[in-house]
C-alpha cells in the first residue's frame, strides 16, 4: 500500500500542474477510501474559471508585454489556478531552493513567461464542464468560490493591518481554504448538491458532519489529504488547517473563512457578533471599528457613545 501510494503521488503531482486530457465522467456516488478522492480530482485535468482563460488568452497573445503582477492578480482571483501554479511549480523548487514558493508571483518568475504559458493553455473551464449538470450546480460552486474571493480580501486586509510580511501567504491560504468543497461541485455535483439540501432541510447540522454523511469524508479530510500528495507549502498546510488556531496567522485566516461564510447570505447571520468580537481581538481593536471598517450597522451590544461615524460600503 506505501508503495502504491508513493507512485500514486508522483502521478498526482503531475497531473495537478498540468492539463490532462480525459473523457470526464461526473461522480454521482460517494469514493469509499479517501485515496480513491485524491485520484478523481489528480487525475483529471482541474478546471478554472472561465473568465481566468479568457485573460491568459489575451495575454497570450502579446508574451513580451506581459506584466507579472497582473498576472498573478488574475491567478489570485481563482482558488483551482492558484493551486494548479503552486502544484506545477514545486518540482522546480526542489532543485534550484531549499525552500517553499508562495508566492504567485514567484513561481511565474521562476517557470519563466513561455514556459508558463505553454504549460498553461486549453484550459478546461468550470463552465464548460458544468454545462450539462443541474443549474444549481454551476450556481453552487460559483458562491463558493466568490466566498473564496471575498475571504482571501480579508485575510490580506488584516494581515496587512497586522503588518505581516508575507500577507500573500494568508491570501493564498483563505483563496485555497474550501478548495475540496469546489472540487466536489467540479467532479461529482450531485454530491454537492445533496450536502447543501442536507445543511437546507437541518439548519443546525453542522457542516463537517453533513459532508461526512454524503461523503464519508470532510473537506478538510480531502484537503489535506491533496496538499501531501500535490507537495503544496507546509506552511499552507498550515494555514489551511484551523486545528492551528493558536496562531496568530491561522486565526487570521480563519476568521477571514468564517467572515465570509457567515455573510455570504447578508449581514443577519446570528453568528456575525461573535465574528466581530473575534476579528476585534485579532486587530487589536472594538468590534465597532471592525463593524465600521466592513461597512455594516454596528449591533446594539458593541455601540459605543458619541460614535457617529459612518460606516464604510460593504465589501
Amino acid at each position: 500500500m506505501v508503495r502504491s501510494l508513493h507512485v500514486s503521488r508522483r502521478r498526482c503531482l503531475l497531473a495537478a500542474g498540468r492539463p490532462v486530457a480525459k473523457d470526464l465522467t461526473m461522480l454521482d456516488h460517494p469514493l469509499p477510501e479517501l485515496e480513491d478522492w485524491i485520484l478523481l480530482f489528480s487525475n483529471n485535468s482541474l478546471p478554472v474559471l472561465r473568465v481566468t482563460k479568457r485573460r491568459l488568452e489575451e495575454m497570450r497573445e502579446n508574451l513580451d508585454a506581459v506584466d507579472v503582477r497582473e498576472l498573478a492578480r488574475v491567478i489570485l482571483l481563482d482558488p483551482i489556478m492558484t493551486v494548479r501554479v503552486l502544484a506545477y511549480i514545486q518540482p522546480m523548487r526542489s532543485r534550484f531552493l531549499q525552500h517553499d514558493i508562495t508566492s504567485i508571483g514567484g513561481a511565474i518568475l521562476m517557470a519563466g513567461i513561455e514556459p508558463f504559458f505553454h504549460r498553461f493553455e486549453n484550459l478546461p473551464t468550470i463552465e464548460e464542464q458544468l454545462h450539462d449538470q443541474d443549474p444549481h450546480a454551476l450556481l453552487g460552486v460559483l458562491q463558493v468560490i466568490r466566498r473564496a474571493q471575498r475571504a482571501a480580501d480579508y485575510a490580506q486586509d488584516w494581515a496587512i493591518r497586522r503588518q505581516d510580511i508575507n500577507m500573500e501567504d494568508v491570501r493564498i491560504a483563505a483563496l485555497l481554504h474550501d478548495l475540496a468543497e469546489i472540487l466536489v461541485w467540479c467532479f461529482a455535483p450531485k454530491l454537492g448538491l445533496m450536502i447543501h439540501q442536507l445543511q437546507v432541510l437541518e439548519p443546525t447540522l453542522r457542516s463537517a458532519d453533513a459532508q461526512k454523511r454524503v461523503l464519508a469524508f470532510t473537506f478538510l479530510d480531502i484537503q489535506l489529504a491533496l496538499c501531501g500528495v500535490w507537495h503544496l507549502p507546509e506552511l499552507l498546510k498550515t494555514l489551511i488547517d484551523d486545528d492551528h488556531a493558536e496562531q496568530v496567522r491561522v486565526r487570521n485566516v480563519t476568521l477571514a473563512v468564517r467572515l465570509a461564510r457567515h455573510s455570504a447570505h447578508g449581514w443577519n447571520d446570528p453568528a456575525l457578533p461573535d465574528d466581530y468580537r473575534d476579528i476585534g481581538k485579532l486587530l487589536n481593536t472594538t468590534p465597532a471599528t471592525v463593524c465600521r471598517r466592513l461597512g455594516v450597522d454596528v449591533p446594539a451590544q458593541f455601540a459605543e457613545p458619541d460614535d457617529d461615524t459612518p460606516p464604510v460600503q460593504p465589501q
